[in-house]
């Protein structure tokens, strides 16, 4: 194994009754590996997917410790053991003193799954099995909300597909208990999938507040994706199907479905994509109408060449059993079967990013950056397009704008080498091997770490998905300064480091002040 797994674990490590073979898939906040059984208990299968729940933060800007979600996701497990969701076996904890970096790691025994929706589609869009994968995908979210969960990230990458060809509901991260109507979630989804309402929604100390009509308007999308293999907003990427989605909710725009999607599923469709959540389709009757609409609840018989392969150790990239953390662009565990040959999707890796800041007007976003502080025209719509995907209010394009201001002076071409290991590199002074894990719009890491020089449309996205997640990690009560500056300290140490002094670090005023400084020049004086 050559890339570097969140949770790096030797082959033929025993714990417990199992040996681990390779290496399946790794996300920010977990690694999932093969593993056999070398136990005598007959009673567990042969073969399943261990994955392992990272220690802790050992150095500043690692990724933090997420022991809330992890118990989230141990408990829905333990409670949901259907056949539309993967099934977990056992919790195991390890108990290694000899090796640190594996010592106290949770890890989840999970049903071994042999591919995901999110590669069959890259692979082959419109599957003639769509129908009957659809029906299954539901059945999965009727059994969670019957037992008072939402899912709240239901997408392709958590769409897995099992040996016989049917799907399972993955990666219960973001999964949240229901409380009477309601359940709280960090304010963290992926646009594409987001209903309007979750967009401009109030964010309270608790998170998000959601409700299941939010996993049935990420259903009708998903239904729209794999029928047509479109979207059913307009836009070419997904913060300008935000926009359209937010749009069409405020009644300023039409949904226009696909010509191409059958008439019966169109209805089932609209009846999901409504403006607002108390429009939408309930769960059952959803179930009844997707049943009629596939008319089968039989598996799919996918034929092998259906199902994504395994490459070789050197580029396997496989879901087992549940994303990163992910945001809008990010997720919380293993949340991609990346065997499509996509490094770096999205506007992370230079693809639509880099060709929306060639034409971009000095004035983009002027309601939320000023365009008269000197910030680079070629850089607004990144900036803003960046902020945009988080949904927390924290996270602005002045923020972002006045952190690449103190972090390089916008300098495109910075080059560091003598920091640390790896050295800093580009506009927001990333390390290549932290920049991996958020260089992608989807939220998997690149299979490869980025080599300098690194652009501005890989750095500027990173940045927004990377404040995005740390924002929540930040103490609510215990923390005195700006949150937008603790936010930005964070951002050079990291939020156990801000958390831990209770503030901006001694070390890092300095930066704070500059932060601070540019913060009040680039938000427009309506915004302040």
């Amino acid at each position: 194994m050559t890339e570097p797994y969140a949770v790096p674990v030797p082959k033929g490590y025993r714990v417990g009754a199992w040996e681990v073979r390779e290496p399946i898939a790794t996300g920010a906040f977990g690694s999932v590996y093969e593993a056999r059984r070398v136990g005598d208990d007959e009673a567990l299968p042969k073969t399943v997917a261990l994955k392992f729940l990272p220690t802790g933060t050992g150095t500043p800007r690692q990724l933090t410790h997420l022991r809330e979600l992890i118990e989230r996701e141990v408990e829905l497990h333990r409670r949901l053991k259907q056949p539309r969701l993967i099934r977990m076996y056992d919790t195991l904890t390890v108990d290694d003193p000899a090796r640190p970096a594996l010592d106290g790691a949770t890890i989840l025994v999970l049903e071994k799954a042999e591919g995901s929706l999110s590669a069959l589609l890259a692979a082959h869009p419109r599957p003639a099995a769509g129908p009957v994968l659809l029906a299954q995908i539901c059945e999965g979210l009727a059994q969670l909300h019957h037992a008072g969960w939402v899912h709240g990230d239901l997408k392709p990458a958590n769409v897995l597909l099992m040996r016989d060809g049917s799907a399972r509901l993955a990666d219960f991260n973001m999964a949240a208990e229901l409380e009477g109507t309601h359940a709280y979630t960090p304010a963290f989804s992926t646009p594409d999938y987001t209903p309007p309402e979750l967009l401009w929604s109030e964010i309270g100390e608790r998170g998000r507040r959601i409700r299941p009509s939010a996993d049935v308007w990420a259903f009708g999308v998903l239904a729209h994706l794999v029928l047509t293999g479109s979207f059913p907003l307009p836009g070419a990427t997904p913060s300008t199907r935000r926009d359209a989605a937010a749009a069409y909710a405020r009644g300023t725009d039409e949904l226009r479905l696909s010509p191409e999607l059958p008439d019966v599923w169109r209805e089932i469709v609209r009846d999901c994509l409504t403006r607002t959540h108390g429009d939408r389709i309930g769960t059952q009757a959803l179930l009844r109408r997707v049943g009629a609409a596939a008319g089968t609840s039989l598996p799919p018989r996918l034929p092998r060449a259906l199902l994504p392969r395994r490459r070789s150790r050197r580029t396997t990239m496989l879901t087992a059993a549940t994303a990163v953390v992910a945001v809008a662009a990010l997720g919380y565990g293993v949340s991609n079967w990346a065997d499509t040959g996509a490094d770096g999707g999205g506007s992370g890796a230079g693809g639509p990013g880099r060709e929306t800041t060639r034409g971009t007007a000095a004035t983009y976003g002027a309601s939320e950056l000023r365009t008269d502080q000197g910030v680079p025209v070629a850089y607004r719509r990144l900036i803003v397009d960046s902020a945009h995907d988080c949904v927390r209010p924290v996270v602005t394009p002045a923020l972002i704008a006045a952190l690449l201001k103190a972090e390089s002076n916008f300098d495109p071409d910075l080059s560091d080498p003598s920091v640390g290991e790896e050295g800093e590199y580009g506009i927001a002074r990333w390390t290549p091997s932290l920049l991996r894990w958020w260089i992608r719009a989807d939220g998997v890491p690149a299979t490869a770490t980025p080599e300098p020089p690194l652009t501005p449309a890989q750095s500027i996205p990173a940045v927004g998905r990377y404040l995005c997640y740390m924002e929540p990690l930040l103490d609510r009560t215990g923390l005195s300064g700006d949150r937008q500056v603790l936010l930005a300290a964070a951002y050079r140490t990291s939020t156990k480091v801000v958390n831990n002094a209770g503030g901006v670090p001694p070390k890092y005023r300095d930066y704070a002040a500059r932060v601070a400084h540019y913060l009040k020049e680039y938000t427009p004086p309506a915004k302040r």
